[in-house]
This record gives structure tokens, sequence and C-alpha cells, in this order.
């Protein structure tokens, strides 16, 4: 079938609405029928993040919404990443490599200039791919970020592509929000939307049928389609933090890791989640970090502001109690980091310059630099008397330096992490580390000697995204978008 090259947008009302998931399925819809296409996020704040390839950063969702494409993921799929590192600023991170960081105000300014770096991208996969599924951010009616806006609108307008919108009726007020955002868009973009999906709806359809009659009647607009909730529906998030559990009697190893304030690559934890064998849980602000076999530092965006968080909440001392009595420590990343003597930020890469006495439970010191690791790696670990096999990825700025043991040797040679004396603290710099069967097997068993099963993490993600395309296809009429396609 011949076909033009063809885009798409899909924003929501609010964030989490679904946006990356209904993107994700679409891009599977059509991958289905054989066609070449192409998700694409003009800008993404979000702190969890993918390695291509070729050694660039984009969003974990992008890289999820490639999988679904059946593609291998690019930087030109989210040319801008704001990764923030505090409530006013962020890390630029343009086609995949880390700029600046910028205030708030900054980059508003910046935002000019980005646009030429979105619209390159998007034409670059324009010309490769017969459809590019967009994905917004946010909200399009944030009245405050419509001038220079490069996420929506703004975007949608530039580069002359339609618009869908949807809204999560899970949440309540899904009639407002849609008439609300639509009344708050300019005359030209309201004419670009083409029509509203519903998004997590339960229950009998025949009720909402008459809310669905007066949204068409009041905006003109056609309902394209009314999405079911999903229950068990479990794909990677883009950023929010995900704290639903698959929890088993069977469960034979306790986890536990605490929420920082910029958690990053916090999906580290998703299979643990998963996995019916293994109690996992968030600690958030005011808990404690107990009862657990294991205690897991994850990766930060801002080490230093959030070692000094961690000690805040007292978790420091839930630590070196957790290790007293004969507990296990695992640092991911930035939590590696922390494990250590100290770390130092001579340049300000993190925000203010100076250093900060770590946690002191590895003998390691960190000192952070302006160049950042973003590698895709695999190698060997050995941490439980036996060398298994290892894979994940780097996304940090700073070296540290090792007194003793690093468990991990690398296929490219280098040597990575830290193993205490006493064998009972690890740290390393690869996320991805627990995706690997054989990995995680060994972790557990050098925790507390449990044998738990494999689990199939390829396997669980491309149910997730085929159940939203089985879903797409039979709750959304298609032919709206695509009548060449969908007769």
């Amino acid at each position: 079938m011949e076909t033009q090259n063809l885009a798409l947008m899909v924003q929501g009302t609010t964030s989490d609405a679904g946006k990356s998931v209904l993107v994700a399925g679409i891009c599977r819809v059509l991958a289905r029928k054989g066609l070449s296409v192409a998700p694409f996020k003009p800008q993404n704040m979000a702190l969890n993040s993918a390695v291509t390839s070729d050694g660039g950063e984009i969003g974990r969702a992008q890289a999820v919404q490639a999988a679904a494409a059946r593609i291998e993921p690019t930087v030109h799929m989210n040319p801008i990443l704001l990764k923030p590192n505090s409530d006013t600023g962020a890390q630029v991170i343009v086609q995949g490599k880390a700029l600046t960081n910028m205030q708030a105000n900054s980059y508003h300014d910046y935002k000019k200039l980005a646009m030429q770096y979105v619209m390159g991208s998007f034409e670059k996969l324009n010309k490769k791919y017969q459809y590019v599924i967009v994905e917004g951010a946010g909200s399009p009616a944030e009245i405050n970020l419509r001038q220079n806006d490069i996420a929506n609108m703004g975007f949608a307008e530039q580069a002359d592509v339609p618009v869908i919108i949807i809204a999560d009726i899970d949440r309540g007020g899904v009639f407002a929000h849609l008439v609300g955002t639509l009344e708050l868009l300019s005359e030209s973009e309201q004419a670009r939307v083409k029509g509203f999906v519903i998004n997590r709806f339960r229950g009998d359809i025949a009720l909402l049928q008459s809310g669905l009659d007066w949204l068409e009647e009041r905006t003109g607009k056609p309902v394209i389609g009314v999405l079911p909730y999903l229950h068990g529906f479990d794909l990677e998030a883009e950023d929010a933090i995900n704290s639903k559990q698959v929890l088993d009697e069977g469960a034979k190893i306790n986890v536990v890791a605490p929420v920082l304030t910029r958690i990053s690559n916090h999906t580290d934890f998703d299979v643990l989640r998963q996995h019916p064998q293994i109690n996992f849980r968030f600690v958030g602000k005011g808990e404690k970090l107990d009862k657990a076999d294991l205690i897991v530092l994850p990766g930060s965006k801002s080490v230093r502001a959030d070692l000094e968080y961690l000690k805040e909440q007292g978790w420091d001392k839930d630590i070196n109690r957790h290790v007293r009595l004969g507990g296990k420590v695992l640092g991911i990343c930035g939590g590696y980091q922390m494990l250590g003597n100290i770390i130092r930020d001579p340049l300000g890469v993190e925000g203010v310059k100076g250093e900060s006495v770590g946690l002191g439970l590895l003998n390691t010191e960190t000192e952070l630099t302006e160049q950042k690791a973003l590698v895709n790696v695999s190698g060997q670990c050995r941490i439980n008397g036996e060398s298994v096999a290892v894979k994940g990825y780097e996304i940090h700025v700073g070296r540290t330096l090792v007194d003793g043991e690093q468990p991990v040797t690398l296929t490219d040679g280098r040597l990575d992490g830290a193993l205490s004396q006493c064998n009972q603290i690890f740290g390393t710099y690869l996320h991805g580390l627990f995706d690997s069967n054989e990995m995680l097997k060994t972790i557990c068993e050098w925790v507390n000697g449990a044998t738990i099963d494999n689990i199939d993490r390829d396997a669980i993600q491309e149910n997730a995204i085929n159940r939203i395309s089985d879903a797409i296809e039979e709750h959304m009429d298609l032919s709206l978008l695509w009548p060449e396609l969908f007769r």
C-alpha cells in the first residue's frame, strides 16, 4: 500500500492523561500493518532516560515507543530533554547531548533556538518513516507557557500536523477538561484538533453515551474512541513513580528504596515490582527504611542535594542500623556515589560548588565532572562467589575512585562498582542491573540465599504494548484519522 509521509500529534488535557501509552499503542497498530512508523516527542521533561546505540540520551518513554514501532531508538525521537535538578532549573539535553544547565527564565528564551533542533529532528524522521506519531507534553492550554511553545501547539502549528486530545476519565472532570482545553486554544489551533480520546473508562459505555453526544455537539469534534481501564496494565512510566506492586505469599525477599527528590531512572525497579517472589516498596518522606532484606539507593539528578535530603529524613540512621543487623545495601549510579566517603563538585556541575560527606559504607571518593558518561554496556559481575553476565547502561557525571574490590568487569576492559570487605555493600554505575534474570537471581542469593524464578521483562513489555494496541483497534475509530488505512 502506497502512503505519504504522515504525522499525528497526541496531546493531553493533563500530565499522565495517557499520551505516552496512546502513542506507543498507535505505533504498534501501524507497525502491525507493515508500515514504517516512528515516535517523536519535541520536548520531554523527565528524569527517566535511555541511552541510544550512538551514545545519545533520550526520554525512556520514547525508547519504549520505538520498541512498539519495532525500530531502534535514536536521539531524533526526543530532540529536547530537560532533566530537572532544582525547582527552577534543569539540564538541557539537545539531540542526545547535554548542552548546559538553565534556569526556567533562560530556557524560555532559548526555546526559539531549540525549535530549530526540534524541526530538524522531525524532518529527519519524516523523511525516513511513512508515519510519525508525535507526543505532546503536559497540556496545550498552559497559558503561561504558550509563548515560544515547542512542546504542544507551537510545534503542531510549525510542523502543520493534526492533533487529537486525550483525557483521563478515571480522574473525573473529563468533559470539563476537554471543553476547557479546546476553548483555551486559538482559532487555528482548534481547527487542527481532529477529535478526542477518553481514556481509562470503567463500566457500561451506554451510561456515557449522553455525555459523548453532548461533547460532540458542544465542540463540533468527534469522540474518536473511549479506551477501557486495563486492569493490571504495566508499561514503563515516563516519569511518575509507579508504585503498583505485584505481591505474592510466596515472596522470598523484601526490598525497599527511598524516593529521593530528584530520583532518576526509577524504572530500574520495575522488574522488582513485577516479580511475584519479591516484595518491593518505595519509601517516601516521613517513612522509615525498614522491614527489608535489601535497601537499594537509586540514581539521582542532584546527588549531593539528595544525600542531604536522605540524611534529613533519618534514612542514613536506618541504613546503618540495617547494616549492623546484617542486611545488604545496593547503590545504583548516584546511590553508589552516596555510599562512599565523599562527593566533590568543584565546578558546580549539579548545583552549588562544594563537597559532601557520604555514608561511608564503601571506601570510595567521587568527583563530579562536566563530561557525562552515556553508554550501553555488558560484562561480568562477581559478588556471590561466581561470575555472572551483566548488562545495563551508564548515565552519569563523575569519576569514582575505589580502594578495594571492583566486582564488575566490562567488555571494554573497564572495571565498575565496589564491594565492601564485609560483603554487605555493593555499588555500581549500571542502570538496568535487575533486568537480567541471571544477575537478579545472583543478587537475591547474595542478599539472603533466596532462589527465585526467571521473569521475562521483554515479554511483560510486549504484552502491555499489545494490550493497548488491541484496545485501540477495538475501541477507536481510526478511519477518522486515516481513512486510507482503516475503512
